[in-house]
């Protein structure tokens, strides 16, 4: 069962889901440590969940002077490692565009 609430920033959906109890009762603690609901809890969890984990950088994102400098002195990733790493290509490969 879903419905959508409107708020003032966003649509919210509730939802039903079934999750074990013992992740329940985990979820409930940490929301209680950090005072907040349940539910709002559960929308951070969820929420870092899917960020990517590779932040996106402004098209305009400038390296600076001494990153620059510094990185002149490193050697250049090979192809090899480019294709194994993922963040190291996508790094790489925006400072270069």
């Amino acid at each position: 069962m879903e419905t959508a609430v409107e708020t003032a920033t966003s649509t919210k959906v509730q939802t039903v889901i079934r999750i074990p109890e013992e992740l329940y009762v985990k979820a409930k603690y940490k929301a209680k440590q950090q005072n907040i609901s349940f539910n709002s809890y559960m929308e951070q969890v969820l929420a870092n969940a899917l960020r990517p984990a590779i932040p996106k950088l402004p098209k305009d994102f400038k390296i600076s002077p001494v990153v620059e400098l510094f990185s002149g002195m490193l050697t250049p990733p090979t192809e090899e490692q480019l294709a194994a790493d993922d963040k190291l290509a996508y790094i790489w490969n925006k400072g270069r565009r």
